[in-house]
Parts: structure tokens; C-alpha cells; sequence
């Protein structure tokens, strides 16, 4: 699994590194951020979405990335597009 790093959090500091790869071979985006609390891990596990299972499956995790991130997201979703991905 080649992981292409696309970019850190730009805030980062010694304790925080919420981060962005592609995996190329998968052509999936593989994203680090914070653990959520207890109350919002609950939250998403109990909200209903048409054509999903109830609940947070234990192979999947939720997690929190900040929004000044958005721009290495974006970027990552073109590295995958220029990957043939669609």
C-alpha cells in the first residue's frame, strides 16, 4: 500500500497531527484525526441514514478532522482523480 502524503494539519504542534494520504492502490483517501468523545462517537452511531446500518460497524471508526483542512481533503480527492479515479 503506497501511501501518498498530501498534508498535515497546519496548526500542528508537538501533540497534534491530523493528517491526509492517498492510497493509490486501493484509491482511497486514509485520513488520521482526533478520537471523538463518547457523545459524538453516540451521536453518529444512533442517526438513521437511508441505506445504512444502524450503528458504527467495529472494522469503521468516526473521527474529527478541522476544517482548515479542507484544502489537503480536496487536494488528496484530486490526487485520487488524476488517479483515474471516479
Amino acid at each position: 500500500m503506497p501511501l501518498v502524503f498530501v498534508g498535515i494539519d497546519p496548526n500542528t504542534g508537538d501533540k497534534n497531527s491530523p493528517t491526509v494520504w492517498v492510497d493509490t492502490d486501493a484509491q482511497e483517501l486514509v485520513l488520521q484525526g482526533w478520537k471523538p468523545g463518547p457523545g459524538l462517537e453516540a451521536q453518529c452511531a444512533a442517526t438513521t441514514v437511508p441505506g445504512h446500518a444502524h450503528g458504527i460497524p467495529d472494522s469503521e471508526a468516526v473521527v474529527r478532522i478541522p476544517a482548515r483542512m479542507i484544502d489537503k481533503v480536496k487536494e488528496a480527492c484530486d490526487v485520487l482523480g488524476h488517479a483515474g479515479v471516479r
